[in-house]
């Protein structure tokens, strides 16, 4: 199944993919709750789909973003986008852990939404990525059993202030205020079985790409990651649990950022992100975001109570 979010009179409605259209499902309920009832999401599609009361063309739709997280773990999994970002300076803990930081569930956007830079940030970012959505809830887990607890998967592009990220990581903690405005997610929820032909070992050959103003800025394939996401999936799930709707960034592809680009290249191969921009994101499958950049508001001045 490939399920949208669109805005309709009478609220946002999910709705199933056929050809061109989107065929809505006869319910209220979002992609968590269907999710969380087991059955519930497929039985939802196949009767929309059978029935098609109400079609309308996806070019007409306003689409949203197909679900709305609880939680996103956004984890580091591709080692090129690494040693770029890190200038060659890979930790070793990279292959010892999937690691990962919680971002902002508030900040969730449509695929095709206007992104506002942030307050007082000069250095704005794309980052090209592909989330993993859990279908069933789970408590460590092992890397195999972590598998049936996937639902699907869809596009996420994690706008990121740099120079707020890059100031705040100087004590030791985040980055978190730097990824705290605007994550973009695709067109499409896209259910695991849909991609089995793209499987390509333990991950799948899903060509990813990103482009500002149309032009090709970078790319890579879903395979190229170290981890796969049900090691992903099972670390998360160490000691604590993971539930439907949550959501498990890869990190970001090779070449999928700037800021990758900036540490291979130095700050002036590419301009940061600036109004009037317009960012698009493509994977093999899941159709895309595309997402325009405009002026955000000033930042206000914090200061501290105390000094030293």
């Amino acid at each position: 199944m490939r399920i949208a979010r669109r805005q309709t009179s009478d609220g946002p409605r999910l709705a199933a993919l056929a050809g061109d259209d989107l065929v809505d499902l006869d319910t209220t309920a979002d992609l968590t709750a269907l999710l969380a009832d087991d059955g519930a999401l497929a039985e939802a599609a196949e009767t929309a789909l059978r029935l098609r009361r109400q079609v309308t063309p996806m070019a007409e739709a306003e689409l949203l973003a197909p679900l709305q997280p609880a939680t996103f773990r956004d984890f580091s999994t591709f080692y090129e986008h690494v040693n770029g970002i890190s200038g060659g300076r890979v930790p070793p803990e990279f292959f010892e852990i999937p690691t990962f930081y919680f971002s902002n569930p508030y900040a969730i956007t449509g695929p095709h939404a206007d992104i506002a830079v942030p307050p007082g940030s000069t250095l704005f970012d794309f980052e090209l990525e592909v989330g993993a959505v859990i279908g069933r809830p789970g408590r460590d887990l092992t890397v195999d059993e972590a598998g049936a607890h996937i639902a699907g998967f869809v596009i996420v592009n994690d706008f990121s202030a740099r120079d707020t990220q890059f100031h705040e990581m100087r004590m030791g903690l985040g980055p978190a205020k730097g990824k705290d405005s605007a994550t973009s997610l695709g067109t499409l929820f896209v259910t695991v079985d849909e991609l089995a032909e793209h499987r390509s070992g333990l991950s799948y050959d899903l060509r990813m790409e990103v482009r500002v103003n149309d032009r090709l800025i970078g790319g890579d394939t879903l395979a190229s990651m170290s981890w796969t996401f049900e090691a992903l999936v099972a670390y998360a799930a160490r000691g604590t649990e993971v539930r439907p709707g949550d959501l498990l960034g890869s990190g970001t592809c090779q070449n999928g950022c700037l800021a990758e680009l900036w540490g291979r290249h130095g700050r002036d191969h590419l301009p940061p992100l600036a109004p009037g921009d317009v960012v698009t994101t493509t994977v093999t499958g899941l159709g895309e975001t595309r997402n325009r950049i405009v002026p955000g508001p000033a930042a206000h001045p914090i200061v501290p109570w105390r000094t030293a």
